[in-house]
């Protein structure tokens, strides 16, 4: 397939955003697009947008070509540039997660990956609100689930504990609780993505207990409500990854030992494999050996 041409459906569906468009400014039916966008996409051995079925959008891959494509219209000896990619994993890396899993977990792992792959660039999104892979060109998030998103495809890397904690300042002055119903009478801190007021507490003969709880304070990040724990404002389910060091100081106390949250598994999540950029595949590999070799 002519390459001229595929480079130029290329750049005018970055800016067009639509197969449609595309497809009336260069005179070519919708399905010829298509096969120029996969052909083009092929030749860089990288996938250049996220589809769904109301939009496009380019990913990082194709914002990164899309300067090249278009320097090279220009200047046909520019034609080397759309050979397929080196063996060596390179480019620039789109990753989201939560803020304090990225803080605590996701930078050690990335320091070893980015020494092992010096041509990769990494940009983090760091927020506990649910991303739109597609339009914040997002490569690969990693997120805490019972049930992935099924229009990704997802792969279980690591499983997250939680404890209830509260500090000894907080439990000398309230008690300490004796079942999961007593959770009622307490100041309890909640974590707003959630919803509901209610933890699902398992006992030692494996029945789930439901114990609805009263939120004195809520928040959408859980740094903020290990902030509030330590500060003696009520008690939190925490992951273990965050609370370890501050039980092991005594500025925390666990509550309900004879109970355990229920474990979430930790999703790294990605839209297609069509494609994919061989570092993408690279830090997939890496991140499953990485928190299987490291658990905390």
């Amino acid at each position: 397939m002519d390459r001229v041409t595929a480079a130029k459906v290329f750049v005018d569906l970055a800016y067009s955003g639509s197969f449609t468009r595309t497809a009336d400014r260069l005179e070519m039916s919708r399905p010829m697009v298509s096969r120029h966008l996969e052909a083009m996409e092929s030749w860089l051995q990288a996938r250049l947008f996220h589809r769904t079925t109301r939009k496009i959008s380019l990913t990082s891959a194709g914002e990164q070509y899309l300067p090249e494509v278009e320097a090279w219209l220009e200047q046909a000896e520019a034609l080397p540039l759309l050979g397929v990619q080196e063996q060596e994993p390179g480019g620039h890396l789109r990753l989201a997660t939560s803020m304090s899993f990225g803080h605590s977990q996701l930078v050690p792992a990335l320091k070893g990956f980015m020494e092992q792959y010096p041509r990769v660039t990494v940009e983090l999104e760091l927020q506990d609100s649910v991303t739109d892979l597609t339009a914040q060109r997002i490569d690969l998030a990693l997120r805490f689930a019972a049930n992935p998103d099924p229009a990704l495809i997802g792969k279980p890397i690591a499983l997250c504990e939680s404890v209830l904690v509260a500090s000894p300042d907080y439990l000398a002055r309230r008690g300490a609780p004796e079942t999961p119903q007593a959770l009622a009478q307490q100041d309890c801190l909640g974590y707003r993505n959630f919803g509901r007021h209610v933890w699902h507490l398992r006992d030692k003969a494996g029945e789930i207990n439901e114990a609805e709880i009263r939120c004195r304070l809520t928040a959408n990040e859980v740094t903020a409500l290990m902030s509030a724990a330590l500060q003696g404002m009520g008690i939190a389910m925490l992951p273990t990854y965050m609370t370890q060091r501050y039980l092991e100081s005594g500025e925390l106390q666990q509550v309900l030992t004879d109970y355990k949250p229920e474990d979430l598994k930790i999703y790294i999540l990605y839209a297609s494999r069509k494609h994919q950029l061989p570092a993408v595949r690279a830090l997939i590999d890496y991140l499953e050996a990485w928190f299987r070799d490291n658990p905390w």
